[in-house]
Order: C-alpha cells, then structure tokens, then sequence
C-alpha cells in the first residue's frame, strides 16, 4: 500500500481503466440500490468518523431528490484525484479486481487496510457509504497524503518487528497463546498487535486489507504481526466472516505468514501477488480449530 518505494507508475493505459472501473463500481451502486428494498441492502456503518470527513446525505431507494442522484463526493473526488495524477496504485488492475469485487457485494461496510498510499482514495470511493480506515507506520507521508487527500481517516501506528526476526516470530506463532482466540489487546501472544487507537479493536471489520507496513528489507517492519492480528481480529469477531487480503505474497514473509495464520483452508483466490481469505467467526464455537 505504501507507494514510497521505487517501484515505476503503471501506465497511462491502466490508469485510465482504473478510472473506467471506478466509474462502473458507481453506476452498479446506483443501479443495485434502485432495485433492491432497504431491507436487502447491507446495513451502513453506524461508527461516528474521527476525521474531517464531510457527511453525506442518507438518501431512500430508490433515490428521490437531485442530491442523492448526483455523483457521491468520494467517487467524484477519486475520479479527479486519478484523472490529475501521474501516479497510479501499484497492484495490477486483476489483483485490485478480487478486492474490489468483494468491495461490490459488500460495501457500504467496513473495511480496514494496513497502509496509506495513493490508492487509498481509490478504496474510500469503492466502499462509498462504509467506513475505511487506514493504518500507517510513517507519521510523515500520513500528513502528506493528506495534505491532497484530507477525507481520508488514518491513524499512525508503531510496530516493533523487523523483518530478520521472522524465523524467531513463526516459532512463537506455533505456541499455545498464539491459538487463543480473543481481543488482541489482550492476547498472550507477542505477535499480536496491541498500540491501535481502542476503536480499530472494538469495530467488526468486514475486510481487512494488509498491504503494510514496508517489508521489502532486512530492518524493515514487517507484516508478521499485521497478518497474525488481522486474523485474530477476523476470529474475534460476534458473528459472520470477514474477508482478509494479503499483498506481496511472492515475499517470503507475506507467504509463510499468511499461510500459516490465515489458514490454507481459508483461502479463496490468488491473482497474482494477493490472496483473499475468508475467515469465519471462531466466538459462536470456541473449540473450533485456529485453522480448518
């Protein structure tokens, strides 16, 4: 997700059918809630943002007025963003296909990524009306995102691992405490993240996304501990399932980790350098096995 590293911008062609598909994702909105009753409609999130961002009107279904037929700010903003910019996300337009069309059955709900980039928008206006939230290791590119982007809702988080400590990380993964299920923040387990802001817990996140933090070297964070917690937050949840995305799978660590705590019996697709796991409530049944 972090777009700081030196990687080249995908080109032009793919920007403009990342536009296209963006564009689409709205007018199926638009002709899903025409068609459908609010009963069959995903309920929105009902969480108050913390950031600035600017409420828009709940409107009926069908809509009824010249303000819920207009372009919703978040996907206009995209739209602009995008049109304007020459820099273009950096997963390939199949591997954000499998996410966004979760995103298309889902949304409105509530989606939690690991990592601020330029694609972040992107995801805001594909779960118009959800929540999506954003969690980022470097304080500064926060702010400078931003700065361009002031809707979107991110929280700088701190992590403690780095990556040569990934061998040492899986074996204490494979103990006991590391099985339990329960809120991470009071988990035994030392892979399980406990520094994010008390909301982030107590939401039930209906996708979680790991794309973060910078794993690509030696020193670097690491994603051990971001999977592992996406998956206890998964398992943790009242009921239901949560759909779990990993990026950079062809690294060492995204593929061994998300392997063995997101479980190949919970794995539904790979295109590409992501995998998408679906990932049921464990609370309903608490002897059910961490993996299938």
């Amino acid at each position: 997700m972090s777009m700081r590293s030196s990687r080249p911008p995908l080109s032009i062609n793919l920007k403009l059918i990342l536009l296209l598909f963006l564009f689409l994702s709205f007018l199926l909105l638009v002709i899903r809630s025409g068609f459908q009753s609010s009963q069959n409609s995903p309920p929105p999130a009902t969480q108050t943002h913390l950031s600035n961002l600017t409420e828009e009107p709940e409107c009926p279904s069908p809509p009824t007025t010249s303000i819920c037929t207009k372009t919703p700010a978040s996907v206009a903003n995209a739209l602009i963003h995008y049109a304007t910019t020459n820099v273009t996300p950096q997963q390939t337009l199949k591997e954000i296909s499998v996410s966004a069309t979760i995103l298309e059955a889902k949304s409105p709900c509530n989606f939690l990524v690991f990592g601020l980039g330029h694609d972040s928008l992107m995801w805001t206006a594909l779960n118009h009306g959800g929540r999506t939230v954003f969690l980022e290791e470097d304080k500064a590119w926060i702010e400078q995102i931003q700065e361009r982007l002031p809707n979107l809702e991110a929280y700088h988080v701190q992590y403690d691992t780095k990556v040569h400590q990934a061998d040492e990380l899986m074996k204490m993964g494979m103990e006991e405490e590391c099985k339990s299920v329960g809120d991470p923040r009071f988990s035994e387990c030392q892979l399980a993240l406990k520094g994010f802001p008390s909301e982030i817990y107590e939401m039930e996140w209906d996708l979680i996304m790991v794309d973060a933090p910078t794993g690509y070297f030696n020193e670097a964070p690491g994603r051990m501990s971001a999977i592992y917690t996406a998956g206890l937050m998964a398992r943790n949840r009242r009921e239901g399932e949560t759909d779990v995305f990993v990026h950079d799978v062809d690294r060492v660590v995204e593929d061994s980790f998300s392997m063995a705590f997101l479980c190949q019996g919970y794995l539904r697709k790979q295109e590409g350098r992501i995998r998408h796991f679906t990932i049921p409530s464990h609370r309903p049944r608490p002897d059910t096995p961490f993996c299938p």
